[in-house]
This record gives C-alpha cells, structure tokens and sequence, in this order.
C-alpha cells in the first residue's frame, strides 16, 4: 500500500470513528417524556392574592410569520392579563418547549418585540429577582411603540435551572446532552404598560411573588427551577 493511500484509509478511518462518536453521544432521552405532563392553563392560578384576571386587555399578539414560529418552537403558550384592586395590571405571557435543543430554542423578547414593530429603548440587563423561595437571575428591558412603553421582566429555564446568561444556557444544555438527555424549558415574560420602569419592576416583582406563593411546591418548580441549580 502506498504512503498516499495509507493516509487517506486513516483519515477516513478517523472521520468514521468521529461520526460514530457524534451518533452514540447525540442525546435522545427527551426529560419531559419521563414527568407529569404540564399544562400551563391550570398551572397557573387565574386569582391569587388580590390579583385576577382582566379580560378588557390582551398582551402583545404576534404576527401571521411570528405565530408560526411560536408554534414550532413551543409545545404550549400561555397569555393573560392580570389587574388587582389599585388598578395596576401586569401582562403575563409563558410559553413551554419539550425540546429545548438548538433548533427550539427560547424566543427571546429582545428579538420578538423588535419583530413586531417595538424598539428596544433600553437593552436587556440580568437582575436578580428574590422569589420568595430563592434566588433566580432575570432580564429586564424596555421596548417601546409611539406611545406605548412597556418595561419587561423575563427568564427562561433549561431542564431544572433558571439561566439568562446565553452561555450559562448552552453549558446547561450541553450537559444535559453528555448524559443522553435533551432538557426542556419554558419562557416566562412579565410585562407591564408604564413609563416609570422602576415603578413597572416593583409591581412585577409583587405580582410574581405573589403568583408563585400561591403555587405548591412542584408547581412552582415547573415555573423557577431548583434556583441553588441557577448561575
């Protein structure tokens, strides 16, 4: 055998080897095939404190293009406004996706605000929210549409953990895969129309807070993760 044909049979040999590797590690144990099944109509509490729900205003609507995206990326979608007895309402939107691999990943709002004709008037910066059961990071930004300003709070989970930091979400991702499994995840956005934004966070918090205390334990889990799992 010639030195030239020698190297090619161990170059293809290494490239064989290198696909068979990337089969056996490419993950195929979906987690939310192996728990309860969530369903985010009744997850979330329709009252709770003095918070209900106010039918006379919808969150955000996504275009014909962005609805269908939505639609592939996310198993279920969740939207509903809430008001309490002051009059201060808060925009709660939730969506959930059983695969949380590269091509289902979260649809964050700094890209589908934008997508239906917002600007971002101030970009997004991570936070830490005191849930009342732990800590979790989350992003906070305003968009804005002529008149309409509206302050955002939001984070997203990858299998049991609450993660905003994009790397931070692919490490947990990967680690998930090195085991054979592919993590799910959900977004939870909270949003209110406000121009004092610090004012609109204050509230949010409130609203949160209160929302997951009236939660049980594996409920709350299902929406904040293990928070010692976070950062």
């Amino acid at each position: 055998m010639t030195a030239f044909s020698l190297k090619h049979l161990v170059v293809g040999l290494c490239m064989l080897a290198a696909a068979g590797l990337a089969l056996a590690l490419k993950p195929t144990q979906r987690i939310a095939d192996a728990g309860p099944k969530i369903d985010l109509e009744t997850l979330i509490p329709k009252e709770f404190a003095d918070w209900k729900i106010d039918a006379t205003i919808a969150p955000l609507i996504a275009n014909p293009e962005q609805e269908a995206l939505i639609n592939k990326i996310y198993n279920q979608t969740l939207t509903r406004t809430y008001v309490n007895a002051k009059g201060e309402r808060v925009m709660l939107s939730i969506a959930y996706g059983g695969d949380q691999s590269d091509n289902m990943a979260v649809h964050k709002p700094e890209i589908c605000y934008p997508a239906q004709g917002f600007q971002i008037l101030k970009s997004p910066a991570i936070s830490t929210f005191r849930t009342g059961e732990g800590d979790i990071p989350v992003k906070r930004l305003v968009a804005g549409q002529g008149p309409r300003i509206e302050p955002i709070t939001y984070w997203t989970t990858v299998g049991d953990a609450v993660e905003v930091s994009g790397l931070k979400w692919k490490l947990k991702q990967l680690k998930y895969g090195l085991t054979g499994q592919i993590p799910d995840g959900l977004l939870f956005r909270v949003s209110s129309i406000q121009a004092d934004d610090a004012a609109a966070y204050r509230i949010q918090d409130e609203f949160t807070r209160a929302m997951l205390k009236a939660m049980n334990p594996q409920q709350r889990e299902r929406i904040i993760g293990n928070p010692a799992s976070a950062g």
